[in-house]
């Protein structure tokens, strides 16, 4: 993109401002502008006029989970199913991993974080332990595709590297920069964050599949003849991923989106629950949840949103491409936007000054006809470092590791 170009683009969404000190930069930091102004969808900040109203829910009802005893009934059946399709390279995994450590005290992303206690254990290096399980077991590779952010991409690679990648083959694994949003004053003007960069942020746990769009990546997965995409957050050392019993039974009962569920500890946990929303799978995050949702029974006499969503969801590929045809809803966040004021002075506000901009993966599975609720065990299964202490955190994910017999 040319000075010309980006100046056009700003122009049709009143940004000019962004080009305020170009003239002044040096060259490289032109460049850098002017390819960050290409990149940007600055579309989004129309949106904030229309603010009013954006994200009201429709009718929820209960969704019916499959339970653990279900699946254990039929165990046998949805692993050689998962199995099947795994052989035949119709599975590839997705590791959301555009985080820092920041919570945890750590510089770093947050897959770098040690966990170990008598030896380094890295959060990526269980998550990698985790998938080799099923390579092991199944005796073929699965494809990894690996989202960062412009924050930690080259960190996440080097490391990667560094570790060996972790005795998993590299000509699997794929790594992909998240897209990026802008972020903006309650009056639509982006932030600058310094004369030659647009403040932004990622653009939510939504937006990983137009991501890989982007990135090109949506090219090997028609290459390979993948089929499904088991998508999941990086803070849960526990999960299993391409879990053959998990998408065995997606297919078996014929859902164009699994989704991994616990029950929920106790009915305020933070946990977004599933549900149906005007007869459509969805889900209703935790402060969303009303003491009447809270407190209704199904038949037997259990809560009804009683079933905790983990962020491991397993996605039939061609839908996606349908979906995100389409555009997803855009969820418009207040927050605390650091930004360079008129005076070139660089501000860390103490309270909202803005607005981000997400899509979310709720909103994915919404757009979906059939979605399957999976219980998984929450001891086995479970483990999300969010925190350095407390509820869950490094502590309580070691307890649950230990407990599972892995050394740390």
């Amino acid at each position: 993109m040319n000075f010309e170009n980006a100046k056009k683009k700003l122009e049709n969404y009143e940004q000019l401002h962004v080009l305020k000190y170009y003239d002044e930069l040096p060259e490289n930091e032109k460049k850098e502008l002017l390819q960050q102004i290409d990149e940007t969808d600055f579309s989004v900040t129309e949106k904030i006029i229309k603010k009013a109203g954006d994200d009201k829910r429709g009718v929820i009802t209960p969704i019916k989970a499959m339970t653990l005893d279900e699946i254990n009934n039929s165990k046998e059946h949805f692993k050689s199913l998962g199995l099947e399709a795994i052989r035949a390279g119709k599975v590839g995994a997705v590791l959301l991993a555009g985080g820092m450590g920041t919570r945890l005290g750590s510089d770093n992303p947050k897959g770098m974080y040690d966990i170990g206690i008598t030896k380094p254990v890295y959060i990526f290096q269980r998550i990698i332990r985790n998938l080799l399980d099923v390579v092991d077991e199944a005796g073929v590779w699965v494809h990894l595709f690996v989202m960062t952010s412009d924050k930690n991409h080259e960190a996440t690679t080097t490391f990667f590297k560094e570790q060996n990648y972790f005795t998993y083959n590299p000509e699997y694994i794929h790594f992909f920069k998240q897209d990026m949003a802008p972020a903006a004053t309650y009056e639509g003007k982006v932030y600058m964050e310094s004369k030659s960069k647009v403040a932004t942020s990622p653009n939510g746990n939504g937006g990983w599949f137009s991501s890989m769009q982007n990135a090109g990546i949506v090219d090997i997965i028609h290459k390979v003849k993948i089929e499904w995409l088991n998508v999941f957050a990086v803070d849960n050392v526990l999960q299993r991923i391409a879990d053959p019993c998990f998408i065995g039974a997606t297919i078996d009962q014929k859902c164009t989106v699994g989704a991994k569920v616990v029950r929920k500890a106790d009915p305020d946990e933070k946990v977004g629950v599933m549900c149906l929303e005007d007869g459509r799978p969805s889900i209703v995050e935790y402060y969303e949840q009303t003491e009447e949702l809270r407190n209704t029974k199904d038949e037997n006499g259990e809560p009804a949103y009683n079933f905790g969503v983990i962020l491991n969801y397993l996605f039939h590929e061609p839908e996606l491409e349908d979906i995100c045809n389409n555009e997803l809803p855009l969820h418009i966040v207040e927050k605390k936007i650091p930004y360079m004021d008129e005076n070139g002075d660089f501000i860390k506000p103490e309270t909202p000054n803005g607005y981000k901009f997400e899509t979310l993966i709720l909103d994915m599975i919404h757009m979906l006809d059939t979605c399957l609720p999976f219980e998984v065990e929450r001891r086995k299964e479970f483990a999300p470092i969010k925190n350095k202490t407390g509820v869950d955190s490094i502590e309580s994910a070691r307890e649950l590791l230990k407990e599972n017999g892995i050394e740390l």
